[in-house]
């Protein structure tokens, strides 16, 4: 630290130096006496550097503002009359910017005349750049303090959490003013003790604007929204900041539809929304799925001087990909000129949320090569797009390397990803090590998605293992209880779902009830599983039992796994068919106009036969449908989802394409998706198969069908060659005559189809 001149010495100018002094050539002084002419001119000038010195000052200080300090600098150094303001304004722009210092530190020591506004710059100065701290000990040396300068101390102590020394500091101080109590509340809001920032807020003989914000975001933040909505009520006067607080709040607290009826209200009232704004409205669009909401914000944007603006447009890229719209989402960050980091992040989530995996780690390598720094939300979204496109290798590799390849420590949030990513590939033994290889302790979360894993490779001792740690966390979290009953009662062990139950009931544990919903014309229609309240319930069963009787024509067949009662197999069916995203489904390919996505959102995850029933709805109805659930989003179109069935199988999935020539020849390309090649990708691998027949095999009246064991019946022979990493099978299936039945071979076909983990293969064909 510099010596701090507390005590300026200076040379006084000599008298002989002033305009009205002369001396007698026998060297004793006299006074002489101006003239008219003399004073007038001198008067002048002087007037004229007044001017000078005000119209520069507020020149270099419109520099500061704009952080061109070079020009600035310019101006400074070409007056030749500088008032302690000028000095005090160029050293300002010092102050700002983080590795000026020591110029700082000089220019402030060749100020003739510093005044407590010279001093408090450079308290900010040490601030800013050494700490509170530092800050603190120049501080104490400071020959004269004035009510802004206790005010930077307390506000320092406050911004860093060390309200202890904040407190001291504002008991001792000789005056207090509404900055001094507004620090005070705002910094205990900030450590989360909302006792004493009401203690503090009551206690304030004065209270800003900047005070009853800072409550209000307190209330907030600890979910007290009531309490919230009461001082907003009661205040007099509201500032942009104070409306954002409250709007931001309701969309946190899981209240987006107030946020955004008092987002209506602020514009009523005059009051213009910036970035901030919008980012809380958008984010409660996405919550409540709201597009066409979200839509008009984007009119409004557009509208306004942020259509240009980074933030806002990051955020309305946010709300799209979470509303399903990723093209739109794309055509926004193409847009955007300046990306930054936050913007990057945005779009690889998008990529990695919509299962295109591939695309989001292609965006990745992209931003580096654009020099951009990924951090470790950056790499949360690479590991998401590697477990959602089934990445296992690459995966692992990126969580490897990540503290090599980019100096990012790993979170709790990416050992989740990975626990995810390796419990859905099977790999449940590696997810437990990595677990225990923790090294912090694992939350929640981590055990939450291990035992999802275990349910869908039915591994109860392992789902037993991770519901118990799960409980000891958090005894009052229904996913331990509900996932372990899901487990359970797909291997028909009623008695212990019972037991689950009843341990819920008498530790006071309730689970959420499922719900789907649908926004039509700008209305959201919510669906329970059983629904009975929607008014157009009828036409809703009407339509789903017409859907029911040509999927399972098509070879559709219910997996009762998924339901989970103890009760007769016809009724399961029909709890599964009123399954809540079924109901919002049949009630979208009701109100959506063809052409147009059927977009469905849901906050649990979408169960195993909703999501075999919609591939099939896709493919008969000749529809897009897109269902977001609280893991990821699932784009179903000609019976296929973007997500390959890696949600809910092995992490194989089946298909054949189908060309008929000639009506005696029948080519078949079976397609299994997510083979390894090597070490960084998978890729679809095809095998081409000859089906053989005497005739016409009789399958142009549909394009598309569903073929199952039976349907081998028609021809001589089949014959298949399917070759991975993982598959090898030489197989030729006969079939005998009539009479004879069904033989060995349609057996060992069914053995091949179970080996793919489908029972069917899809097919779809043109005649040529």
């Amino acid at each position: 630290m510099f010596y701090l001149r507390s005590l300026r010495t200076r040379k006084p100018k000599s008298l002989l130096t002033l305009p009205f002094v002369t001396l007698s050539k026998h060297q004793t002084l006299t006074f002489a006496t101006p003239s008219p002419q003399y004073v007038s001119s001198h008067s002048h000038q002087g007037e004229l550097n007044d001017k000078n010195v005000i119209v520069s000052n507020k020149l270099i200080t419109s520099y500061v503002r704009c952080g061109d300090i070079d020009s600035a600098v310019r101006v400074f150094d070409s007056m030749k009359v500088k008032s302690t303001v000028t000095w005090n304004s160029i050293l300002a722009a010092y102050t700002k910017k983080l590795g000026h210092f020591e110029h700082a530190r000089q220019l402030f020591e060749k100020i003739p005349q510093p005044n407590i506004v010279s001093y408090n710059i450079m308290l900010a100065c040490h601030w800013h750049h050494f700490g509170v701290h530092d800050a603190r000990g120049f501080f104490e040396i400071m020959p004269v303090k004035d009510i802004a300068s206790w005010n930077t101390m307390i506000s320092g102590y406050a911004q860093v959490g060390l309200m202890g020394e904040a407190l001291r500091l504002f008991s001792v101080m000789p005056q207090k003013n509404c900055v001094s109590w507004s620090a005070m509340v705002s910094g205990y809001v900030a450590c989360g003790d909302l006792d004493s920032a009401v203690e503090c807020f009551y206690a304030a003989p004065v209270r800003s604007v900047i005070t009853w914000t800072a409550m209000i975001t307190g209330y907030m933040k600890l979910g007290r929204v009531k309490l919230a909505e009461r001082l907003f009520e009661e205040m007099t006067m509201r500032t942009l900041v104070t409306w954002n607080s409250m709007i931001a709040g309701y969309v946190e607290n899981g209240r987006a539809e107030d946020g955004l009826r008092l987002f209506r209200t602020m514009l009523e009232t005059g009051v213009k929304p910036n970035a901030l704004s919008l980012t809380s409205v958008l984010l409660g669009c996405s919550n409540l799925s709201a597009l066409q909401l979200g839509k008009q914000v984007h009119q409004l944007v557009c509208k306004s001087p942020l259509s240009s603006d980074t933030t806002a447009g990051t955020s309305l890229l946010s709300m799209y990909s979470k509303c399903g719209d990723l093209k739109d989402a794309w055509d926004l960050f193409v847009r955007i000129t300046r990306k930054d980091l936050v913007c990057w992040n945005a779009m690889i989530s998008g990529y990695a949320q919509h299962g295109a995996g591939e695309k989001a780690l292609h965006l990745f390598d992209e931003m580096k090569n654009e020099g951009i720094k990924p951090d470790w939300i950056t790499l949360v979204g690479v590991l998401l797009a590697c477990n959602h496109a089934g990445f296992v290798d690459l995966g692992v590799q990126y969580f490897n390397t990540m503290v090599r390849d980019f100096g990012i420590e790993t979170k709790p949030e990416h050992y989740a990803c990975m626990v995810d990513l390796l419990g859905r590939a099977g790999k449940l033994a590696e997810a437990v090590d990595l677990i225990k290889r923790m090294p912090f302790r694992p939350h929640p979360a981590i055990y939450g998605t291990l035992l999802g894993a275990c349910r869908i490779h039915k591994n109860l001792h392992l789902a037993e293992f991770a519901a118990k740690n799960l409980l000891e966390l958090d005894p009052s979290i229904a996913t331990g209880y509900v996932q372990l009953a899901n487990v359970y009662a797909a291997q028909n062990r009623w008695d212990h779902v019972a037991r689950i139950r009843r341990s819920m009931k008498e530790n006071n544990v309730v689970k959420t009830p499922g719900y789907s919903w649908i926004e039509i014309n700008s209305v959201v229609h919510e669906f329970r599983s059983s629904d009975r309240l929607h008014p157009e319930l009828a036409s809703i069963h009407e339509k789903l039992n017409d859907l029911e009787k040509k999927m399972k024509l098509a070879g559709y067949v219910p997996d009762l796994e998924f339901a989970l009662h103890d009760v007769g197999e016809e009724l399961k069916e029909q709890l599964l068919l009123w399954h809540s995203e079924k109901l919002a489904i049949a009630f979208g390919l009701l109100k959506v106009p063809l052409g147009v996505p059927i977009r469905v959102f849901k906050n649990l995850r979408v169960c195993g036969d909703c999501h075999a029933a919609t591939k099939y709805i896709s493919a008969i109805e000749g529809r897009e449908i897109i269902v977001r659930d609280t893991s990821r989003f699932h784009h179903f179109k000609d019976g296929f989802c973007s997500c390959r069935d890696y949600c809910f199988e092995k992490g194989r999935t089946t298909c054949i394409n189908v060309q008929i020539r000639k009506a005696t020849w029948v080519v078949v390309e079976l397609k299994t998706s997510g083979v390894e090649i090597d070490r960084e990708r998978k890729v679809a691998q095809w095998s081409r198969v000859l089906l053989k027949s005497g005739s016409s095999p009789g399958l142009s009246c549909k394009n598309e069908y569903t073929l199952k064991a039976e349907n081998f019946q028609n021809f001589d022979s089949v014959s298949f060659r399917v070759t991975s990493q993982h598959l090898q099978l030489d197989a030729c299936f006969h079939h005998c005559a009539e009479d004879q039945g069904v033989c060995w071979s349609i057996a060992n076909l069914l053995s091949f189809l179970k080996s793919l983990r489908t029972t069917t293969l899809k097919i779809r064909w043109l005649c040529n």
